[in-house]
């Protein structure tokens, strides 16, 4: 893969602290890396920094930080999904999206 775009979503159970906390370490961590990432946060303020349908479609994979039921699912459809721990999005940012980049380019 030369350019990597990633699209996500990540939601915990109230939605007000892990779910932004992982979205912006996600996305600075894909910076670092020089990876495209946007990461939607689904929670109790509905949902922010929604993925459009292109946007998902450009993507190379769909990574889901949480364990919640995911709304939208339906337009990420044929795209390989990845599911994380969103704990492990917050303390190892980096890390998931290299396993996750690796996963999809070896499948």
């Amino acid at each position: 893969m030369s350019e990597v775009n990633i699209v996500g979503i990540t939601s915990c159970p109230a939605g007000l602290a892990h779910t932004p906390m992982a979205a912006k370490a996600l996305e600075q961590a894909g910076k670092k890396l020089g990876y495209n990432v946007k990461i939607e946060q689904q929670g109790i303020m509905g949902r922010v920094h929604e993925i459009m349908p292109d946007e998902a479609q450009k993507a190379d994979f769909v990574l889901i930080g949480s364990d919640q039921k995911i709304e939208g699912m339906d337009r990420f459809k044929g795209k390989k999904v990845i599911r994380v721990d969103i704990n492990t999005c917050i303390q190892a940012p980096e890390a998931v999206l290299k396993k996750c980049v690796s996963v999809v380019e070896g499948a």
